[in-house]
């Protein structure tokens, strides 16, 4: 990871400084996260991300995936409510039908994540076409957040950014932050500040975390083993979690952030530096959140 002398490196400090939300009193204090992706091929994704999200703290988790695997992910992930969502003939979901069932239940989240375990585009395109067409952006909306696929519909219709909720966390790899920029980034943490600018979203991307109004922070640890299946969606749910906990979004991103690079330097020592699974980055979280000590607000 290239160095950055326009960017603050998150540190322990920091973290402690900023600190976190009490836990309050029952699992309604700690805020309720929408999961929305799971087709029916990548179920898988939606449950690391939603696990992600309670890992962190989260209290409450509905998961919304393909109705033909909704009953396997209730049962495999018994922690959260499941919705099933429609599918299409081809085996995907049926995009404008699921953004239709799934737009009343946003108002009911404090943070929404859309896109892990999606697998079709086009289908991607029309579940945000239906959820945000005919919508306003309201500052008490739901926080955001759009990982995977959802940022490449994001890309394909940037103006439903004005329909989107105000406060707005993108979680791209750098390939999707090609998508979003419109061409291949050559400065990671300019790009990653270009894209929080343009969408007027908290961004984070490869170690890097950007505010809308300019702002960089870069995460100066986590290992080459981060860059396995699954480890993008433990990242966005523990950002979605955070953010359900009422951090605020750039500060959200930017604890998901190091949280997940410190899981991974923990699981470079107890497995190696390659080959941990993204499962395993979970059970880190709550002791990374441990470790550094930050207290409550």
């Amino acid at each position: 990871m290239s160095s950055d002398t326009s960017a603050t490196i998150v540190t322990p400090q920091l973290l402690r400084e900023w600190g976190l939300p009490d836990g309050g009193d029952s699992k309604y204090s700690r805020g309720q996260v929408l999961v929305a992706g799971g087709a029916a091929r990548s179920p898988g994704a939606a449950m690391l991300a939603g696990t992600g999200a309670l890992r962190v703290g989260a209290g409450r988790l509905t998961v919304a995936v393909a109705e033909s695997v909704a009953a396997h992910v209730a049962v495999a992930l018994p922690e959260s409510g499941v919705i099933p969502l429609p599918e299409s003939p081809a085996g995907g979901l049926d995009g404008r039908a699921a953004g239709r069932m799934l737009a009343p239940e946003i108002p009911n989240a404090d943070a929404v994540l859309i896109g892990p375990g999606l697998d079709d585009i086009d289908e991607t395109v029309a579940l945000l076409s239906a959820l945000f067409d005919d919508s306003e952006s309201r500052q008490d909306d739901p926080v955001m957040v759009l990982d995977a696929f959802a940022l490449g519909a994001l890309a394909r219709r940037p103006e439903l950014r004005d329909r989107m909720p105000a406060r707005l966390v993108l979680t791209p790899n750098p390939g999707e932050a090609a998508a979003l920029l419109g061409r291949d980034p050559d400065d990671l943490g300019a790009d990653t500040v270009e894209i929080a600018r343009t969408f007027r979203a908290s961004v984070a991307c490869q170690g890097y975390i950007a505010a809308p109004g300019g702002a960089l922070w870069q995460i100066g640890t986590g290992a080459s083993g981060l860059g396995t299946s699954g480890s993008g969606d433990v990242l966005a749910g523990a950002a979605a979690g955070f953010c359900a906990r009422g951090v605020p979004p750039d500060r959200a991103a930017v604890w998901a952030s190091y949280a997940h690079a410190v899981a991974g330097d923990r699981l470079a020592v107890q497995v190696g530096p390659l080959g941990y699974l993204a499962g395993e980055l979970l059970f880190e979280l709550p002791r990374v959140l441990v470790e550094i000590g930050a207290g409550t607000r």
